[in-house]
């Protein structure tokens, strides 16, 4: 259901784009519109609304949970349209590529388009909220994760749930569960979700049996949890889990990502040769007391160590040994740490800090993508805090991940934990197309909300 909302929404992007392009040209040229002016501004337009649509995704305007009217829909939609309008300008007027450098043109599909998508957007939204909900819930579970599942339904109408009851084991209301088909029914329920744990309980799964064969859904909490977050809740999972979901042998993927990665990071280390230089000189003048670039130890693939390389952001390379490593600290979710110099929390803020890890990329110890690496102490802290922390190293470190572009930075266990549920969801999942979300994604956060 989900996926075909998006799709429909997909089509009615691309249906305003093509019908704002049109209706630019007749009101540009009026009698003068022709065949030939159309396909001559149709190829270099389709190849912009491309990438119109990726840069929509990475400003979060195709993530449902998201959709809903409102100040904060209005805001990013139309912060999505100022970006796409810029690169729009710079693709047609810095790149001779296109072959067409239109002015008028484009201003005035721009007016067309942002009032026809935001028309079209509003409309959407307000019938995805208040239409049918085909998913009528039964939630039998507890703890934190339900909870989220519970808020998230609430709030999120157009993801076409409904939470007709929610039980907890421990409450006195589970008595009810004695009778699950009764309860069932009186809720009109079509869909039981329910913790995994309890499913291997005889008396319940001869009920979950019988329900199946009458036509009522049963899915484990977990798997709902991950559809709609797009993250693994922790508390929720065994070692089976981990058997059952994690392969620690590299997919065929993955030595295609290692070939491309060289390439890309050889690219991008010459191209970017002299931005290094300049940071680095800039790293010793404004602050003179070590070197340009750090080395650190960090855990890596099958917890390997390996030497991780980053532009000094702070006085000195190494922090006190009689404090050990530190959190950074952090406030409203962006670092503020009194360690780093002024040029240090520029290039932390715009992540031009990690640009020395293109050698790692090179060396085969990251990718440009995965969890982001820890230095060994804290390791060997949140292994021993955190169940299956570890298993986010089965995969190379990455320079971004998917924690990274959904979660603010760790500054306590608690904020590892709730990335770690990032972690593994990227672990499970892992894929060009979600390396190339992920991507999308990071660019959004240093171009638009930097951390």
């Amino acid at each position: 259901m989900a996926a075909l909302k998006i799709l429909v929404l997909l089509f009615g992007d691309v249906a305003a784009l093509y019908v704002s392009l049109a209706g630019a040209l007749l009101i540009r040229y009026g009698g003068g519109f022709s065949r030939e002016l159309a396909e001559h501004h149709l190829a270099p337009f389709s190849v912009i609304f491309a990438v119109w649509l990726l840069l929509f995704y990475a400003a979060g305007l195709y993530d449902i949970r998201k959709l809903r009217n409102g100040l904060e829909f209005l805001k990013t939609l139309l912060l999505a349209l100022a970006a796409n309008a810029l690169v729009t300008i710079m693709l047609f007027y810095l790149i001779p590529f296109f072959g067409i450098a239109p002015k008028t043109n484009f201003f005035i599909f721009l007016g067309f388009f942002a009032v026809l998508e935001v028309l079209w957007r509003r409309t959407w939204n307000a019938r995805a909220a208040n239409g049918t909900t085909p998913h009528k819930l039964l939630l039998i579970g507890e703890g934190a994760s339900a909870g989220e599942l519970r808020t998230l339904i609430a709030e999120s109408p157009q993801l076409g749930y409904e939470l007709k009851a929610w039980i907890a084991p421990s409450s006195p209301a589970s008595r009810e569960l004695h009778n699950l088909r009764a309860l069932v029914a009186h809720h009109s329920a079509n869909v039981i979700v329910i913790d995994r744990r309890l499913k291997q309980l005889p008396s319940l799964s001869r009920e979950l049996y019988r329900l199946l064969q009458e036509g009522v859904e049963v899915q484990d909490l977990s798997v709902l949890y991950e559809l709609l977050f797009k993250k693994i809740p922790v508390e929720e999972i065994e070692e089976s889990w981990v058997l059952d979901n994690v392969n620690a042998r590299p997919r065929f993927y993955d030595s295609l990502k290692r070939a491309a990665e060289l390439l890309i990071a050889l690219a991008l280390g010459i191209v970017l040769l002299p931005l290094e230089l300049l940071i680095a000189v800039l790293v010793f003048l404004t602050s003179p007391t070590g070197p340009a670039v750090c080395s650190q130890t960090r855990v890596g693939c099958r917890g390997k160590l390996y030497t991780h390389y980053k532009f000094r952001t702070m006085r000195t390379c190494h922090e006190k040994e009689q404090h050990g490593p530190q959190w950074k600290m952090v406030r409203e979710g962006r670092i503020a740490d009194p360690r780093l110099t002024p040029f240090g929390q520029l290039l932390v803020h715009t992540h031009l800090d990690e640009l020395p890890q293109l050698i790692n990329i090179m060396k085969g110890e990251m990718s440009f993508v995965g969890p982001r690496p820890e230095r060994p102490q804290f390791v060997e802290l949140l292994t021993e805090k955190l169940p299956y922390y570890e298993v986010r190293h089965v995969v190379k470190p990455g320079v971004t991940g998917w924690a990274q572009v959904n979660y603010r930075y760790a500054a306590s266990v608690e904020d590892t934990q709730e990335k770690l549920r990032y972690d593994l969801y990227y672990v499970k999942n892992r894929s060009p197309i979600l390396d190339l979300a992920i991507i999308l994604k990071t660019l959004k956060t240093v171009f638009v909300t930097p951390k």
